[in-house]
Order: C-alpha cells, then sequence, then structure tokens
C-alpha cells in the first residue's frame, strides 16, 4: 500500500505536536521535585530530567525530518542544523555542520533542509562505531555529508532503499530511513547519491533540482 508523503508528514506533526506538551510538563514536574532535596530524590531527577530532554530533542528532530513542518518554506538552516546537533549530542558521533551551510539559495528550495537532515540521519546509520560527521555545500547548491569513522558504510539492503530499489515489505526498521530519505529527495525534485570512495569513509550527497547533468543515485 502507498501512502501519499503529504498524510505521512500531516500524521507525524500530529503525533508530534500531541506529545510535545507532556513531555513538556516532565520538565516542569522535575523543577518542582527537586526542591524536595536529598541526594536519593537528586539522582532521579537527574535521570528523569535528562530522558525527558532527550525525548524533547528527539521529537523536535522527528517533527522536521518527517512531519509537515520540515517542507515549509520559512524553516530556517540554523534551525535543522541545531536540531542535528541536539540529537547527536552525547553520541559517538560528531556532527560537523558549518554555520554558512547549506547556501541561502540551496536552504530556500523547498524541501532542501529537510532532505538534508534525512540524509545526516542515513549517515548516522552508516557509522556503528562512532565517528565524524561533516557536512559540505559546493558552488552548484549541492551538498556532501561525509562519514569517517570505523567501517564506515552503507549496506546493500540501505543502497537499495535509498535508490528506492527495495520492495516495501523488505524494508526494515533500520533500512526504512533510507527508503524515506529517497523518497522524500524525489518527491521534492531532488536527487541523493552514495559513494564510497574508500574504507572507513563514506559521502552522501545531496543535488539541488533535477538536471540531465546530474548523476542518478547510485
Amino acid at each position: 500500500m502507498q501512502i501519499d508523503i503529504r498524510v505521512m508528514e500531516l500524521l507525524a506533526s500530529k503525533l508530534c505536536h500531541d506529545l510535545v506538551s507532556p513531555v513538556s510538563a516532565i520538565n516542569n514536574g522535575v523543577e518542582l521535585i527537586e526542591d524536595i532535596g536529598g541526594p536519593m530524590v537528586d539522582e532521579a531527577m537527574k535521570l528523569i530530567g535528562d530522558s525527558a530532554q532527550k525525548a524533547s530533542h528527539r521529537l523536535r528532530l522527528y517533527r522536521l525530518a518527517y512531519g509537515r513542518a520540515g517542507s515549509e518554506e520559512n524553516v530556517a538552516a540554523r534551525d535543522m542544523r541545531h536540531v542535528a546537533q541536539r540529537h547527536l549530542e552525547g553520541n559517538k558521533i560528531t556532527l560537523d555542520w558549518p554555520e554558512d551551510q547549506p547556501s541561502e539559495a540551496a536552504a530556500a528550495q523547498r524541501g532542501y533542509l529537510k532532505t538534508l537532515l534525512n540524509l545526516v540521519l542515513v549517515g548516522e546509520e552508516s557509522l556503528a562505531y562512532g565517528g565524524t560527521l561533516t557536512l559540505r555545500a559546493d558552488e552548484n547548491g549541492g551538498c556532501a555529508v561525509e562519514s569517517v569513522g570505523r567501517n564506515a558504510h552503507l549496506s546493500l539492503p540501505l543502497q537499495a532503499a535509498l535508490e528506492g530499489a527495495s520492495a516495501i515489505e523488505d524494508l526494515t526498521p533500520r533500512s526504512a530511513q533510507a527508503y524515506i530519505t529517497g523518497r522524500f529527495a524525489a518527491s521534492f525534485d531532488f536527487r541523493v547519491t552514495h559513494d564510497h570512495p574508500e574504507a572507513d569513509r563514506l559521502i552522501l550527497r545531496l543535488f539541488p533540482k533535477i538536471s540531465e547533468t546530474q548523476p542518478m543515485v547510485g
């Protein structure tokens, strides 16, 4: 069964909207309980506070990556970068996303930042043992997400998913991210490619608008 991307975006946006309030309430409750004091209470509250904060960061990420909000033209590159940074905070993966990238012209294209954020999540999947994700824009409006780390690669199932060559029934929770990234790119008339130039290095590229001179996914 095929599901229209807009329907999926709207559903994801509703879910995120409905969940943000109770998660934020956890933070408010933590602030009240912290007044009780005591070492055990402090330890428990830190755990609850950290968990609530992590859940809140993840919800913001999902809202922009999958929801309707990420498709709006008024989304700023700094917001996408901030969400990605907070998602990977405390992780074994370091994100290098310069403040001036991508260019304003590229970022202004509807769905460009949303697709780029999803491509960062694909890059995260390629670094099972940790490493560095580096984002670099080029003069033609394209952008590369480079994964460097031990055994950094995109498995064959993930490659097929990114290219849209996987049957829906063959998708797994792990390959779903690559699949939806490829479909977002196609929906917004962008292209993504993957390249493995050497061991422990993967380069994912996003091209702004389809042209005859740009390579196909692969």
